[in-house]
């Protein structure tokens, strides 16, 4: 059995997993990340597609998780511009809801808890004065502000990219079957899912980032810990673009919850999100009925096109692992997170994250490398506030897509702008060599070539046909069910 000494051992291949990674890596720590199954398999993929202060969270007085989430929506802006857009929201005033004093406080106090923010301040004003309004005509004023969207599964295959960039050891479709703690070191057993073939590590420290997993990591390694997780199912469904605009929709429910509507893909709208309270396995989480019935009746309550569980076309459900705390309902659970560690004797740390959300990954990731500075006294200092992720080394978005339309003007314009948000300037890595339509090799379906399937399969990880058109694209959702056979057939046969 293969055996390797280092000092950082991570579990879990999700958004706080690789910005963990990234960040220990980058301070000159050798890291080895392990997920049993793909990057951002589960939660990192099933989010709300949102880098977002969470406007409804200062309703339960969490300023400093707002604030927080403010100011990283802007560093990501800035680290990466490929992946995390400016999107302006438009919230239609429903005064059975909240009174429209309360919002207006809510809106001053999102635009000045980052006094530095980069992104337009909110407003208001009325509906009727806009000719293209989709909303019901009861609907007569609205209030609209700043946040951002970000393709969520590629922003941690990017921070894995980074990891691996400084240093560190991806592992994908490796499971940890066994970890203890002996004299100086963890011994932690892996075994690749694929072949049943076993390595040996020994680490210093040991990171538990396993999301709706942590407790049962606990649970495994026979730890005592004084925090624990919720599990809260949340659930999206896509439907036929509801609207013309670039512009979202934040629509208060009955229920005091608020749901999300967001142009996807160039031809959908992206709408969720619900809170559930789940209790079976992370891993078989899926939509159902009542929440689609709830999704819909939300939609038809303020649009003038009314819409039914007949009309979604992909339906997907996230489970959050949530900080458990004393509240009662779902959507009043705390989206803060804890970070513990347990340790023996000053040595030998396990690091366990409780809670977070992708917003504040790389500040959830700075303050564990601030609590295993103690254990690792030669660690460099924080660095990922201003190092531009990989793909993102431009200094503006448009401008780097002129260039990049320059030099490859045979490619058409939604294939080119959807390379351009996925792998930013690493398209110039795809495309090396590439002249014209013909250079991409197979054509699968829909704008996906061997060219960019190869690209994957060597660079980001990807084993799967789910891999490609759902994580590391969405793909899936242009691609016929033959055409998506006929992809995995081909992989089978590499």
């Amino acid at each position: 059995m293969a055996e390797q000494h280092i000092d950082l051992f991570i579990i879990g291949g999700g958004i706080n997993g690789c910005g963990i990674a990234a960040d220990s890596a980058g301070r000159g720590l050798s890291v080895v990340l392990c997920e049993q199954d793909d990057l951002a398999n589960y939660t990192s993929s099933n989010s709300s597609k949102l880098i977002h202060g969470g406007l409804r969270y200062l309703e339960n007085y969490e300023f400093r998780l707002v604030k927080e989430a403010l100011i990283e929506r802007d560093v990501l802006l800035k680290i990466a511009p490929h992946l995390v857009h400016p999107l302006r929201f438009v919230m239609p005033h429903n005064r059975h809801a909240r009174p429209a004093w309360m919002i207006r406080l809510g809106l001053y106090l999102y635009d000045h808890l980052n006094p530095k923010q980069s992104l337009a301040k909110s407003s208001a004003y009325k509906l009727n004065a806009n000719p293209n309004n989709p909303l019901q005509a009861r609907f007569k004023k609205a209030f609209e502000y700043s946040d951002a969207k970000v393709d969520d599964a590629r922003l941690v295959v990017a921070n894995a990219l980074q990891a691996k960039k400084k240093g560190a050891q991806i592992l994908t479709r490796h499971k940890v079957i066994h970890a203890i703690r002996q004299q100086d070191y963890w011994q932690i057993t892996v075994e690749n899912q694929f072949d049943q073939t076993q390595q040996q590590f020994y680490a210093k420290a040991l990171v538990n980032a396993a999301g709706p997993w942590v407790d049962r990591i606990v649970q495994d390694l026979n730890l005592q810990t004084t925090h624990h997780i919720r599990l809260v199912k949340g659930s999206h469904i896509v439907v036929p673009k509801l609207y013309e605009g670039n512009q979202a929709y934040i629509l208060q429910n009955t229920d005091k919850r608020v749901i999300f509507v967001i142009p996807y893909c160039g031809q959908f709208s992206l709408i969720g999100t619900t809170d559930v309270d789940y209790n079976a396995e992370p891993a078989n989480a899926s939509i159902s009925p009542e929440e689609q019935d709830y999704l819909c009746q939300a939609v038809c309550h303020y649009f003038t096109r009314t819409i039914t569980p007949q009309d979604i076309i992909w339906s997907y459900a996230g489970v959050r692992p949530l900080q458990s705390d004393e509240h009662g309902d779902p959507k009043k659970v705390t989206r803060d997170y804890t970070l513990e560690v347990n340790d023996v004797t000053g040595k030998l740390p396990l690091l366990s994250v409780f809670g977070g959300k992708i917003t504040t990954y790389r500040k959830l990731s700075e303050h564990a490398l601030l609590k295993l500075g103690v254990y690792f006294p030669a660690m460099g200092p924080a660095w990922t506030d201003s190092d531009p992720l990989p793909g993102s080394d431009f200094k503006d978005y448009q401008s780097f897509r002129l260039a990049l339309r320059q030099t490859y003007p045979w490619l058409h314009t939604t294939m080119l702008n959807r390379l351009s948000m996925a792998y930013g300037t690493r398209c110039y890595d795809l495309l090396k060599n590439v002249n014209s339509v013909k250079d991409l090799g197979l054509h699968f379906g829909a704008d996906l070539y061997e060219r960019e399937v190869k690209f994957l399969l060597k660079t980001e990880w990807a084993k799967t046909s789910d891999d490609i058109i759902w994580r590391r694209s969405k793909l899936g959702l242009f691609l016929s069910a033959s055409e998506q056979t006929n992809l995995q057939t081909w992989l089978d046969n590499q």
